[in-house]
């Protein structure tokens, strides 16, 4: 009779442990569908696009950043796929960042935020100001290939919008940040600015 009390107990807590499993699995992966979901209504409604894209390969790391052939990513910028072994710092650039390299961030649950060559400077002004104010895991950068478009990325995700839009920006980076296939391997000291 003992062992058999032994046995139910040890099936509770393990089912206890696997139910907690999942639950973080959900919370750190997933980013959970009704959040993904505002942030696509958000962008649609600010008259954006918004897309999610199959996951890519990760490995193997390049080690060069003009591999030879180039990477496939099939995304404009690209929201997964192979890159570079380091990452770019977090921050607020003013020069264009590697793509190769900032993929690194998106699978560490970054979000990037990047704008074109023809993109207002008051739109690029409300994007900085947006950065200053939650920087942790932001990327911030002109991508002059864009034109008049300013594009988010995730792991994953993408958005598109020719104008900044503080609600749309903000659902899109509440349902992402920290949802990169690598992001639990971080401590949250680890995606700040500079780092």
């Amino acid at each position: 009779m003992e062992g058999r009390q032994r046995a139910i107990l040890y099936a509770i807590a393990g089912s206890g442990v696997v139910a907690l499993i999942v639950v973080v699995a959900l919370v750190v992966l997933g980013g959970g569908s009704g959040n993904a979901k505002a942030a696509a209504n958000a962008l649609t409604a600010a008259g954006c696009q918004y897309k999610h894209y199959p996951a890519q390969p990760r490995v193997p790391h390049y080690t060069t950043l003009t591999p030879s052939p180039p990477p496939s990513w099939n995304s404009f910028p690209p929201t997964s796929g192979r890159h570079y072994t380091e990452w770019v710092l977090w921050g607020n650039y003013t020069e264009p960042v590697p793509l190769i390299k900032e993929v690194h961030n998106l699978e560490h649950g970054g979000v990037i935020i990047q704008y074109g060559n023809k993109v207002p400077q008051s739109d690029i002004a409300e994007i900085k100001d947006f950065w200053q104010a939650d920087p942790t895991a932001m990327l911030v950068a002109p991508l002059p290939k864009l034109g008049n478009k300013i594009a988010l990325t995730a792991w994953t995700q993408w958005g598109e919008c020719t104008h900044f839009d503080q609600k749309a920006f903000s659902k899109f980076k509440s349902a992402f940040r920290y949802h990169g296939p690598e992001s639990p391997l971080l401590s949250k000291d680890n995606l700040n600015p500079g780092q």
